[in-house]
């Protein structure tokens, strides 16, 4: 991906290169085939440059923001809140009260704990299954991400190819050096929509794993959608073997519906863990899940802790984010303009002749140019990603803030019809650039 900068946001991000490695506080944020985003200010669906750009905004800062951003409604809850303090080392009335809410949202949650990050969320649900089950091997599938920590950079969407084995017998692929090799053996590889790999996986490993990981959709690889069966198929074989299922909803969870996939696929996972539009881009993420497992989370058990972990901040936005999905406003107009968005796409590209496949739901879908239905992470690397930068590109320098590559496209409330007919213009103007 390439971004060109005009001269006051060029200047910023020389500016910020000086003191932040490559100008970003993440990775993730970094594009090396020209300049990398910047914000001067955001508001609704909308960010703008320093040069006052503006761009109808689809990475919502990967996916926390559901609402819009700036929301007053939201930052006025959270302004009202800090009064009182901000952190404590007790317990209070807000989180308690963002942790009602979430388990009346979702049908599989008995009992929460609110910690910071998504990652924080599936480290500690990793380490719990592991306390309950007294087991140490964890089941994850490739094209997977869960988080930043060491035990599950392994067979992402950036994996390499060459190196995650055959589909029978997978191995990891590092995503990062300083991955120490001996975490090897405590992550068993599995592609992802294959129930005939992980039944043979199960029946030779299976009373030996503690937890099964799981995007119910694969996020980070276009948006892949389970066979029908599938997330089934596991939940009955985590029953057989003992292991505790882990729904990963930190991008699904109140997102792609109020209960997230526990409500979209009716699956009932063990645990499940939740970040993003849990706050409408505030820092907050939770651990939920069975009530027998949950209470494991105690001295002399399993350590879950965090100073920052249920702040005033973060429980405000949480609250406030979840009461207005309880009160049924988000969801229509994501519907609304999502489904114009994946319907529009798949139209354009099927009137240019372009082999493609739209997967994912309305508030959170990807597409690839690909001849053959992908089902899993290695399919999906055989579509055509050299020309879907290049449409991507176009639509970046022409206002339409997306995703490269496998990413999702992400929806607000915000987000109207006239920003889909926008988009949806610019998409066509960039097929049309890159056929010329």
């Amino acid at each position: 991906m390439s971004l060109t900068h005009g001269p006051l946001t060029h200047q910023f991000f020389e500016r910020a290169k000086e003191v932040l490695p490559y100008g970003v506080s993440s990775n993730m944020r970094y594009w090396d085939g020209g300049g990398s985003p910047v914000v001067a200010s955001a508001r609704g669906g909308y960010i703008y440059d320093f040069d006052g750009r503006r761009y109808i905004d689809y990475r919502l800062a990967f996916g926390p923001i559901i609402l819009g951003h700036a929301d007053p409604g939201i930052n006025q809850r959270v302004a009202e809140a800090i009064q009182n303090g901000i952190s404590f080392a007790s317990t209070h009335e807000l989180e308690v009260r963002a942790a009602e809410r979430i388990v009346a949202l979702c049908p599989s949650v008995d009992m929460v704990r609110l910690v910071n990050s998504g990652s924080e969320a599936t480290m500690h649900a990793l380490r719990l299954a592991r306390g309950y089950t007294g087991r140490d091997i964890i089941l994850k599938f490739e094209g997977s991400y869960h988080g930043a920590h060491d035990q599950v950079l392994w067979s992402t969407a950036e994996g390499d190819r060459a190196q995650v084995g055959e589909r029978q017998r997978p191995t990891g692929s590092k995503q990062s050096k300083g991955l120490p090799d001996v975490l090897r053996s405590l992550i068993q590889l599995c592609p992802w929509n294959d129930v005939e790999v992980l039944g043979d996986i199960l029946q030779e490993r299976g009373e030996q794993i503690a937890g099964i990981i799981i995007e119910p959709i694969l996020g980070n690889s276009a948006a892949i959608m389970p066979r029908p069966g599938f997330l089934e198929f596991v939940r009955e074989q985590c029953d057989q073997y003992g292991i505790v299922l882990i729904f990963d909803e930190v991008k699904t969870g109140f997102r792609i519906a109020p209960g997230g996939a526990g409500e979209y696929f009716n699956i009932a996972a063990d645990l499940s863990t939740f970040a993003k539009a849990l706050g409408n881009g505030f820092p907050v993420a939770a651990i939920g899940g069975k009530k027998e497992i949950m209470l494991n989370l105690i001295w002399g058990k399993v350590m879950q802790a965090g100073t920052y972990c249920g702040n005033m901040v973060a429980a405000a936005a949480a609250d406030a984010t979840l009461e207005r999905i309880q009160n049924g406003e988000v969801f229509p107009q994501i519907e609304k303009v999502g489904r114009m968005l994946m319907d529009g796409i798949a139209e354009i590209l099927t009137r240019h002749g372009l082999p493609h496949f739209v997967h994912g739901t309305p508030g959170m879908f990807g597409y690839c140019l690909l001849e053959t239905r992908p089902y899993d992470w290695r399919d999906l690397m055989e579509a055509d990603w050299d020309t879907q930068a290049k449409i991507m590109s176009h639509m970046v320098n022409n206002g339409i803030m997306c995703e490269n590559g496998p990413e999702p496209f992400f929806l607000c409330a915000a987000h109207s019809e006239a920003d889909a007919a926008e988009t949806l213009e610019k998409f066509e103007d960039a097929i049309k650039s890159v056929e010329r």
